[in-house]
Parts: structure tokens; sequence; C-alpha cells
């Protein structure tokens, strides 16, 4: 038991300070709980054909209710990634089938395309008249999107584009809404135009985005273009994927998405961008929103899990001392050892989640090109740590409820697997973090471009000052006050940053000159992975310590306060780099140890209450072990309820 404890206090206090938007939650989840039919317990069991069906009439619903998508993605970014958080407890397909809609599709035309394709789509595309897909993916292409092989023609003749798959390779796969709704598609493929020194030759310009109908009014596949549907999945198998393949398509020179790069009816092709590599990025850059929507999802079903996870382990009982009542799950120290860093961590996120989304408001209304930078890597390196995390979190809040976790009711499992996909998709997060590592290696070689290894260690001590020990005793200082003041959590979260980015350069520069920079870079693949995962964790932490300095209420302060210090002892006191470098002497190592343990026994006595502040109504959550305690749910009587049990 801990020896101190954390005042109570009201759940609704911390929501209110979490959630800004939650009346915009309240009219969301009114049209469930106003038309209960919409949402299912389980699953598992159920058809692709059914679950489809119902992930449409959903959406459907939404839009009837007046909660339109397209328009929060144009004129609310706040309200549009929150939205995607809300949606992902009452079905993931749902949410990724929104997002299929309006981020993908939608997206691509809004942020690709010039005003003429806006005017014509918006609004078809907003009421969901024009279902659409993201055609990007290919069978042998997915993460190397500049090496995608479907190719698109000019036809100066007519006036056209021919878009063609030009072997099996190139078929467009895993492309969401295709497999039945999709009538249009925005298809990443080579724009090619004749050579006009030699029109037998073609100039490849590399990849474009190309508005593609798939399908007419009807929904019978258009001529040229041949449809499959990828079959049942690992989850989400609410969205219809589907694989595509052209055959010599034909469509008017004007639907190519010319933004950053434009084809006049001569074939004379024109961008504002001077290299292909500047027009891809900028192309790739206008899909970061995707992104951040993943973020916000996942943080969304990192929340619901351990909200199922602690209010059952809070109840359910099992064993204790002789002739005494059974103890509470959560009482014992291996639960809270598995189940306060993942509640750490779920409200972790949120802020670094909100920070991001800020960030991306003020890159749309700016566009200032260093803040383009910054959410590029910042969505990339969230996105990818927030998934990897939530994937693990799942298991562990499964495993925490026991054997009744494993009951499909309760919802653990659906989640777990439809979740699983958000590591691969919207960008791999091997891949994404590699993007994080990039811009940190860019900014620290423009430091020193050219320079003496003296420049070097010189920068290095201005990018660590206020990162490294200030005095010989600071290793071996064990005094709680010290392990938990925040300066000392910063300041070694960014030193373990700072000093991964510079040994990781230096390897570079060695392996470079002796095999090349792309055997270099594999070389040290695993150095640059924990450089961006450093990174990340540091600024989360950073966001972490803001949300705790921003609350007012003293009550809820602590409980914060309590939170984000056990997130980063754990990322301290788990990393051994901090032990190699002789940061932390084995003294202080268990002196964190020790401390984490308090923490967890401290925050659970508010564990409950925390869970609460996230406010995920029960028609949402759904889980009969998981229901929140006010009076009428009992989590046996519930569960038998669900397996078809008459309970008093």
């Amino acid at each position: 038991m801990a020896t101190r404890t954390l005042p109570k206090f009201d759940s609704y206090v911390l929501e209110t300070y979490l959630d800004d938007l939650r009346e915009l939650k309240m009219v969301v989840y009114d049209v469930f709980r106003n038309q209960p039919e919409l949402l299912a317990n389980v699953w598992e069991g159920v058809t692709k054909e059914e679950h489809r069906s119902l992930v449409k009439k959903q959406l459907l619903a939404l839009l009837g209710a007046g909660i339109n998508p397209m328009e929060y993605f144009n004129r609310d970014y706040r309200k549009y990634f929150y939205l995607a958080e809300c949606l992902s407890m009452v079905d993931l397909s749902l949410m990724v089938k929104s997002g299929v809609q309006y981020s993908l599709w939608g997206g691509s035309v809004m942020n690709l395309g010039t005003e003429a394709h806006k005017k014509k789509y918006f609004d078809d595309i907003s009421w969901f008249r024009l279902p659409g897909c993201f055609a990007m993916t290919e069978l042998k292409h997915g993460s190397n999107v500049a090496a995608l092989q479907t190719e698109a023609v000019l036809d100066a003749m007519t006036d056209e584009w021919v878009v063609h798959t030009p072997d099996e390779g190139a078929i467009k796969w895993w492309i969401g809404s295709a497999a039945e709704d999709g009538r249009a598609a925005t298809v990443f493929a080579r724009l090619k135009v004749h050579d006009p020194s030699d029109g037998s030759k073609l100039v490849d310009h590399g990849v474009h985005a190309f508005i593609v109908p798939l399908r007419d009014v009807g929904g019978a596949v258009l001529p040229g273009v041949e449809i499959r549907d990828c079959g049942y999945k690992i989850g989400l198998n609410g969205v219809d994927n589907g694989a595509i393949r052209f055959t010599h398509v034909r469509v008017p020179r004007v639907n190519l998405l010319d933004r950053f790069a434009s084809v006049d009816k001569s074939g004379k092709y024109s961008s504002p961008l001077t290299s292909q590599a500047r027009r891809f990025a900028a192309t790739l850059g206008e899909l970061t929103g995707g992104r951040v929507g993943l973020t916000c999802g996942s943080v969304g079903v990192l929340k619901g899990a351990v909200t199922i996870a602690v209010r059952y382990c809070s109840q359910r009982q099992q064993f204790g001392p002789p002739d005494s009542p059974e103890v509470a799950v959560l009482d014992y120290q291996s639960t809270q050892h598995r189940l306060m860093p993942v509640l750490a961590t779920a409200y972790a996120l949120t802020f670094a989640k909100g920070v991001l989304v800020d960030k991306y408001c003020d890159m749309k209304r700016t566009k200032g090109s260093r803040l383009v930078e910054e959410v590029h890597a910042l969505s990339a390196g969230l996105k990818a740590y927030t998934t990897a995390y939530t994937a693990t979190a799942l298991n562990v809040c499964r495993e925490s409820c026991g054997g009744h976790g494993y009951a499909a009711v309760n919802r653990l499992g659906a989640l777990r697997s439809d979740h699983d996909i958000f590591q691969t998709f919207e960008g791999d997060n091997t891949v994404l973090l590699q993007q994080v590592a990039a811009m940190l290696l860019k900014e620290y070689r423009q430091k020193f471009q050219g320079a003496p290894l003296s420049s070097t260690y010189a920068f290095l001590k201005t990018l660590l000052l206020g990162a490294l020990p200030v005095n010989p005793l600071f290793s071996h200082d064990e005094q709680i006050s010290h392990l938990r003041e925040p300066t000392f959590l910063a300041s070694a979260l960014d030193y373990r940053t700072a000093r991964t980015l510079f040994t990781l350069s230096l390897r570079l520069r060695k392996h470079s000159a002796a095999m090349g920079s792309f055997h270099a870079w594999n070389r040290c693949l695993n150095h640059i992975l924990a450089l961006s995962n450093a990174f990340i964790e540091a600024t989360i932490f950073k966001a972490f310590l803001k949300g705790v300095q921003g609350c007012m209420d003293p009550d809820v302060r602590k409980s914060l306060k309590a939170m984000a210090d056990l997130f980063a002892l754990r990322c301290i006191e788990g990393d051994a780099m901090f032990r190699n470098e002789e940061y932390l002497s084995p003294g202080k190592a268990k002196a964190m140890q020790r401390l984490q343990e308090e923490l967890c026994g401290e925050l659970r006595g508010v564990a409950v209450q925390l869970v609460d502040a996230f406010a995920i109504p029960d028609i949402i959550l759904r889980a009969p072990i998981g229901l929140s305690a006010d009076g009428n749910n009992n989590i046996y009587r519930d569960y038998l309820s669900a397996a078809g049990f008459v309970t008093s």
C-alpha cells in the first residue's frame, strides 16, 4: 500500500479542463443514444457485408443530424480531429470510413486541387453523394510512394489522361471504400507527357494525383476499371477495402489535381516548385492531416481501453488476508504496475495530441515553411509512438481483465484487432520514425556543416545546455524531491535526445565514408529509431508538464503531476543509456524504481476518477465489465445479462 494518498477530486472538474469541445461530443453521441440500433455490442461473427452496411448507416445518421466532417475539415480542424477521437469508441470502422471519405478523398481534392476542383466536388463529397477513395498504395509499393508504377500519359490529341496499370505489381491495393461504395478516386500515378524534342519518347515527371471515376451513379463499375474485394481482414471489416486495376482509362486533362504542377493542352508541364523532389514533398506534406487524425483516434481507443480495465479491476475482487474480505485486483502492486503507467500515458498523449492539433491549425493558417516542417515531423513521430503504445496497451488491458477481458462483448479483443493496422497505414511506423530522425539530423548538420570536429562538440555543448549534470553529485541524488523535479526530468529526457543525436551523427559520418549513405543509414537504423523515440518522449513530457501547469484546481493538479512524473520516470529508468553514460548511478536507478511503485500506489486511489474524467458514456463504451459505477451498474449483473441470463 502507498504511504501517501492523492486527494480525491470531482472528475467533472478534470473533464472540463481536458475537454473544451465536450458539447460536440454530446451531440455526436446523442445520435447513437437516440438510435441504439446503429451500435453493435459484438462484431465477431458479423459478416463484412453486414458491418459495412451498418457503418454506412452510421455515417449517414451523423450527416442527417447535421454533423458534417467535411465542413469541419474545411473550416475547423480542431473539431474535425476531435470528431475522429469521438468516433473511435463508437466503431473504429466508422472512424476510418469517415477518414477515407473526408481526410483522404476529400482532403486530397481540397488540398491538392485548385478552386475549380473544390467548386465542382466539395458539396458532393461533403454529403456523401460522391463516395470516394484514396488510391495510393499498390501491391508492390506501399511506403515507397515515389516508386509507384501506375501511369497517367497525356493524349494531347484528345486532351485526356490515359490512366493505366502496367503490371500486376501496380494494382492499387487496400483502397478504402473501393470494394463497394467508391464512385471516384484520387489516383496517384506517374505523370508522363511526350518529349517535345522526340515525340516517340515520354518524359516522366514523377507521381501526381488525378481524379478518376470508378462507378456510375447506379454503382456499376466503369469500362476499363476492374475492382476486387480485398476480403476479410484481421479487423476493420466495416471498411470496404478493394483492389483496382486500370486498363487505359481516359479522364479529362483537368482531372489532374494541379495545385503544385499543371499541364496545358500542348503537353507543356509547369510548376512553381523547381524540382521533382520538392513537388513530391509538397504533395505528401498536404496529407499530414491523416496522421493527425489517426493519432487522435488512437488516443481515443487508449482512453476507452484503460477505462474498461481500471473500472473492472477496481471492482473485481480476488484473494485477501486470512479471515478477511477479498481485495480488489487493482489493490495488487502488480496490477498497479501494469495499469497506472497506461493511465499516465493516456493523459500524456492527450496533452501531446492537443499540442499537435494546435500546431497543425497554426500551420494551415500561417503556412509558414518552418512550421510545416515541424508539423510534418511531429505528426509522423506522434502517430508512430501513439499507435505503437496503444497497440501494446490494449494487450495489457486485456490481460489485466483476466478471462472476462477475453469475452468479445467486453470489446478489448475487437479494439485490439481493429486498431492494429493503425501502426501501418498512413505511414508505416518505422518509416515515419525515420522521418523524425531525418529532420533532427538535418537541423543538427546545418549548425556545423563543414566545420571541424571541435565545432561539433561546441554545438553539442550549446544543445545540451541545461541538460547536463550540474555537479558531481547529480548522478547520485536519490531524494524524492529531486527525482520529481520537472527540471531534472525534462533535462534528462533532453540529454538523451541530444546525446543520441550526437552519437548517431558521428556514426553516420563514419559509415557513409566507407559504404555510402544508403548502407550507412541501414547500418545505423536501430540507432535512428532510438533517436526518434527519445525526441518524441521528451516532446510528450513537455506537453504534459504544460498541461499540469495550466490546471488551476490544486487537487486535480496533484494527480496530473503524479502521472507526469510516472511517465517521465519510466522513460528514464527503463533506458539503459542513462546508466551506460553514468547519468544515473545504480542507487539512483533503484530509487527511481521505488518511486514509480509509490506513484502507482498513490494513483490507484484516484484511478477511477481519472478514467471517469474521459467521460465516455456507457452506451458508447458498451463493455459490461467497464461501465461506470453510477449506482445502477454492476459488472457481474450487466455481464450476465449480456450473456443472456435473467438477473435480479
